[in-house]
């Protein structure tokens, strides 16, 4: 069994099926992650 996490923030996306555990990273529908700014960058600014 593998998951899908978003490179951003975390969040778990998705399972899929794998020979072995895996872990994958994509982008979750959140603006801030599809925009690319990650949780607590913006309190950096």
């Amino acid at each position: 069994m593998g998951l899908i996490v978003c490179q951003h923030c975390g969040r778990w996306i998705d399972e899929v099926e794998t020979e072995k555990v895996t872990v994958l990273y994509g982008c979750c529908q959140e603006e801030s992650c599809r925009n690319g700014i990650r949780q607590g960058d913006a309190d950096d600014e």
